[in-house]
C-alpha cells in the first residue's frame, strides 16, 4: 500500500534532493501554482476535469466517479509507463490529497511503483508555506545593494551567485524587475509561486554566514514581500553602488532589449508619462517610437528615475552604508567581493 507523507517530511526529502514531486492536477491548476520543481502528470486534463465537475454537481457523486473511472482506464498504460521512467523516490499530490492522488498512488502501488502521497495535497503545502513566511527566522545578516536604476544590482547579484556567494534574488523569484517596465520580456510569477520559491530559498540560506539582496520595495510587480524579510532588509548592512550614466544606459539596453519589445515599452511609458515634465515626456515618447532607445533611456533616468530614487534614498541610515564607485558591473562585482572578503565568517 502507498504511504502518506506529511509536508514537513516531504520538505526535508526535497531539500536533500532525494524526492521527485508529481502534481497530478490538471494543466491549468499546475500552471497557476505548484510545488517548485514538480512534474505535471495529470490524471485528467482541463476539459475532463470540468466534465466530471459538472456531473458531480448536476447528477451525482457516483456518476462523477464512474465517468472518472472511464477516463482514467483508457490512460492507465501511458500513465504508469511515464511514472516508471522517473528515477528515485516519488510523491504525488492533488488539490486536497483526495481522489486524484489516492487513485494515482493506488494504481502505481499495484504495478510495483512505490509512491508517497502528500497529506492534504497542494492546499496543505500552500498553508504551510504561508505560515512559514509569516514566522520566518532568517538569522544570517543581510548585505543590501542600493543604487540608481541601471546600476546593475540584479546582474551583480547573479554574477556573485555564479561565484557561490549566498544571494537572495527577489526579482528572479517574482519574475519582475520591480519598475513600471519590470515585466517586459519576463514571465511574472503570482504570489503563490513567489512564496513557494521564497520558502525554498530560506532552506538554502539557513546556514549561510550572510546573504546579499537588492533594496527592493515591499511590492515587486504584483507580489508582496514577507514583512519579516522587509524588516531584515531595513536592518541590514547597506552598499550604495554608483556607476556612470553611460554605463547604466548600456546595461539597461542589454537587459531590456527594447528593440524586441517596442510596443510594450511604449505602453509602460504611457503609464508614467503624466508624471514627467511635458516637453521631456514628448521627447521620450518620440525616441521610443523612432527606436532611439539610448536617448529614451537616458532621459528616463535623468528626469524620472534618478529623481525618484533620490527621494526614496532618505529613508535609510546614511551612516550605516558603504559606497562603491565603479565603471562597470564587473568592477562593482570585484569590489563587493573584496568587501565581503573581510566578513566571510559574519
Amino acid at each position: 500500500m502507498f504511504q502518506d507523507i506529511a509536508i514537513e517530511d516531504l520538505s526535508a526529502l526535497r531539500q536533500a534532493g532525494s524526492l521527485v514531486t508529481i502534481d497530478v492536477r490538471s494543466p491549468s491548476e499546475y500552471a497557476d501554482a505548484s510545488i517548485p520543481g514538480s512534474l505535471n502528470i495529470p490524471l485528467f486534463n482541463d476539459e475532463e476535469r470540468a466534465e466530471i465537475g459538472t456531473i458531480y454537481k448536476q447528477v451525482s457523486v457516483q456518476a462523477a466517479k464512474e465517468r472518472g473511472l472511464e477516463i482514467v482506464s483508457a490512460k492507465l498504460p501511458a500513465f504508469i509507463k511515464t511514472f516508471a521512467q522517473i528515477p528515485g523516490k516519488r510523491a504525488v499530490f492533488c488539490w486536497r490529497g483526495g481522489m486524484r492522488s489516492k487513485t494515482s498512488a493506488t494504481v502505481l502501488d499495484l504495478m510495483g511503483i512505490r509512491t508517497y502521497r502528500l497529506e492534504g495535497g497542494y492546499r496543505a503545502y500552500r498553508q504551510w508555506v504561508v505560515s512559514r513566511l509569516e514566522q520566518m527566522e532568517l538569522t544570517p545578516p543581510a548585505f543590501v545593494l542600493h543604487g540608481n536604476t541601471g546600476t546593475g544590482k540584479t546582474a551583480i547579484l547573479r554574477k556573485l551567485h555564479e561565484h557561490s556567494y549566498p544571494v537572495l534574488d527577489i526579482e528572479r523569484l517574482a519574475g519582475h524587475r520591480g519598475s513600471i517596465f519590470g515585466n517586459i520580456g519576463l514571465k511574472s510569477h503570482n504570489q503563490k509561486t513567489f512564496d513557494a520559491l521564497m520558502s525554498d530559498e530560506l532552506d538554502r540560506l539557513e546556514h549561510a554566514p550572510y546573504f546579499l539582496m537588492e533594496a527592493e520595495s515591499k511590492r515587486v510587480g504584483k507580489i508582496v514581500m514577507p514583512d519579516r524579510l522587509v524588516a531584515k532588509k531595513e536592518e541590514g548592512k547597506h552598499i550604495w553602488l554608483e556607476l556612470p550614466l553611460e554605463a547604466r544606459v548600456t546595461h539597461l539596453l542589454e537587459d531590456y532589449q527594447p528593440w524586441e519589445h517596442q510596443e510594450e515599452c511604449l505602453q509602460s511609458f504611457r503609464l508614467i508619462k503624466a508624471r514627467i515634465h511635458t516637453p521631456i515626456a514628448a521627447e521620450i515618447e518620440w525616441a521610443l517610437q523612432h527606436e532611439e532607445y539610448r536617448m529614451a533611456i537616458e532621459l528616463l533616468l535623468v528626469y524620472y528615475y534618478d529623481q525618484r530614487y533620490a527621494h526614496s534614498d532618505t529613508s535609510y541610515d546614511m551612516d550605516n552604508r558603504t559606497v562603491i564607485k565603479a565603471g562597470s558591473v564587473e568592477e562593482a562585482v570585484t569590489e563587493i567581493q573584496q568587501l565581503l572578503g573581510g566578513v566571510s565568517n559574519a
